[in-house]
């Protein structure tokens, strides 16, 4: 009987792992690649036309004067987005989501990416709305910028939640009752001729509404 139990316990355990193992498996699939590594398909630049996108070392890199790189694909309302990115000392940037299709500074929310520039509102703000100013990652060194985004109701009121995750450390979840944005696209922007943005590894998973 002992030996009977010690079998059966071992085949449970084996199948927990296999189907731990699917269900990851299954959501790594869930994910949708925005950037090919090699080009900018899929990309559009909006702006001014002097600055600078272009792929390098299997990144996107942004310079020159202020303009943003729009992701043609969307839009997108409830997801899961995630970006590995890099700025450069004294560079800002920002991950745009939720936004238009020839957005400007203003349209849709803005993931801050800034490590050491004159605007103290730092890598892990919703600029706008939650501002961190503590130096979260080094300015040149790559991290991952993570979201949530979906529309939910709390305490019988509308409301959109939005997680903001850096290096895989939760900073805090801030929920906009005003429904600022409704559905929209993803961007990046090249915030002035100091500043050098690379992004690299750009991928969605939608959420249903």
């Amino acid at each position: 009987m002992k030996a009977f139990f010690i079998r059966h316990l071992a085949r449970c355990v084996a199948l927990a792992i296999l189907c731990s193992a699917s269900v990851s498996l299954a959501e790594d699939a869930a994910w949708t690649p925005l950037f090919d590594g090699k080009s900018l398909e899929g990309w559009e630049k909006i702006g001014k036309e002097e600055s600078v996108w272009e792929v390098k070392d299997g990144a996107i890199q942004g310079s020159g004067v202020p303009s943003m790189l729009v992701c043609t694909h969307g839009p997108y309302k409830n997801f899961r987005y995630r970006a590995e990115i890099k700025i450069n000392d004294g560079g800002n940037s920002g991950l745009y989501f939720r936004t238009t299709r020839k957005p400007g500074f203003t349209d849709g929310y803005e993931a801050q990416i800034d490590s050491t520039h004159r605007d103290p509102i730092r890598t892990g703000s919703l600029y706008g709305f939650c501002h961190v100013y503590k130096q979260l990652v080094k300015p040149d060194e790559w991290f991952t910028y993570e979201l949530e985004v979906r529309d939910d109701v709390w305490r019988g009121r509308n409301m959109t939640r939005i997680k903001i995750t850096v290096d895989g450390n939760e900073l805090y979840e801030y929920l906009d009752f005003a429904l600022t944005f409704k559905a929209g696209h993803f961007a990046f922007q090249q915030h002035d001729p100091g500043s050098r943005v690379s992004i690299r590894k750009v991928e969605v998973q939608p959420l249903a509404d």
